[in-house]
């Protein structure tokens, strides 16, 4: 592993610790998608969950969806849903700038390094129907499981807007 995904990885580590998140990790080898991914996952009774990164039709504002992993949704139901106009997918570069992070790691612990809480967080609302959530640590070689309440913790302390929405 690169000392890179290293740091970021230790990044969210140290914000959650720093306000007492308590969370769970595992490690596994290199998961980029959730297909990938799936082979990897423990049963442990959390959701995971698919987060996509998006930007508007003006490229002035970006949201991070993120929504139950066995669920798919077209960008066009999203746009219906979101209420936030054409939607396109943002690109590596506004990744990089908003959420320091690469495709195929990106979850709500990519907030962390969104300093100016630029980035609006929406939930699908069926989320809150499982007792804790998976996400990747910024580095798709580990996942953390998180409880709703540690997650809603997370929420407030890393400051971005976020709301629960229905997704479908």
């Amino acid at each position: 592993m690169s000392e890179e995904n290293l740091l970021r990885r230790q990044r969210v580590y140290d914000f959650l610790e720093a306000h007492g998140i308590e969370y769970s990790v595992y490690e596994h080898p290199e998961a980029p998608t959730i297909e990938i991914a799936r082979q990897y996952w423990r049963q442990d009774g959390s959701k995971h969950c698919k987060n996509l990164f998006f930007r508007n039709h003006k490229g002035n504002r970006h949201y991070l969806v993120v929504f139950d992993s066995e669920q798919s949704l077209a960008i066009h139901d999203l746009e219906q849903r979101l209420h936030q106009g054409k939607l396109s997918f943002a690109s590596e570069q506004r990744m990089a700038r908003w959420l320091g992070l690469r495709p195929g790691s990106v979850s709500p612990f990519g907030l962390v390094n969104d300093e100016e809480c630029h980035v609006h967080l929406f939930l699908d609302a069926n989320l809150k129907n499982y007792p804790s959530l998976s996400f990747h640590p910024n580095d798709n070689t580990a996942t953390v499981v998180i409880s709703q309440e540690m997650f809603a913790r997370y929420l407030t302390a890393v400051g971005n807007t976020y709301e629960y929405i229905d997704l479908y």
